[in-house]
């Protein structure tokens, strides 16, 4: 009975090890960030710095020399979208001045602000839509604590089923973690 037991716990271990998602390669995934990896492991970073122009479009689909868009990032009516590191729902001192431009729209609005936290394709749907959901909330809790009310804010995690990439690039992950905002109308 005993080794049937311990046949059963081995093969449920063997079979749960064998259905994770593939990790992301770590190796080129802050090229343009400043990250270290810590002794447990885990990537972390002091600050974003992230190219932002090609922001919003999927670089397949997108040719640079005819884009007209304004925004060149995924959030709309001229806020502008915040980044996160890998697993991270912190917000780095890089994306200041998107926050700073984001509180001025918002002061400046009487509509209500849709925030939408996104993730990249790594974890289970669950995990990832937890972790949109705390981008959105650091963000909405950023806002507030600025003077925007929070009776005014939306919050939406949509997790990773709003890529604004499909590309299996480091640099379109980066894009893929982040928070949009949008004007409710």
């Amino acid at each position: 009975m005993t080794h049937k037991l311990l046949l059963a716990s081995t093969l449920l271990s063997l079979l749960l090890i064998g259905c994770g998602q593939a990790a992301p390669d770590l190796d080129n995934l802050n090229s343009n960030a400043n990250a270290s990896i810590n002794n447990s492991g885990v990537l972390s970073e002091e600050t974003v710095n992230i190219d932002e122009s090609n922001y919003g479009k999927d670089s397949k689909a997108v040719d640079a020399s005819t884009d007209t868009s304004s925004g060149k990032n995924s959030s709309a009516d001229g806020f502008k979208s915040i980044y996160f590191a890998f697993g991270d729902y912190g917000l780095s001192s890089g994306m200041a001045y998107n926050m700073q431009n984001n509180y001025r729209i918002g002061v400046a609005s009487s509509s209500k602000i849709k925030i939408e936290g996104n993730c990249d394709e790594f974890g289970t749907d669950e995990y990832n839509y937890a972790l949109g959901l705390k981008r959105a909330k650091v963000v909405k809790d950023a806002l507030v604590s600025q003077g925007i009310s929070a009776n005014n804010i939306v919050l939406v995690t949509l997790g990773e089923s709003s890529p604004v990439c499909t590309n299996a690039s480091s640099e379109c992950y980066k894009r893929n973690r982040r928070v949009d905002l949008r004007l409710v109308r």
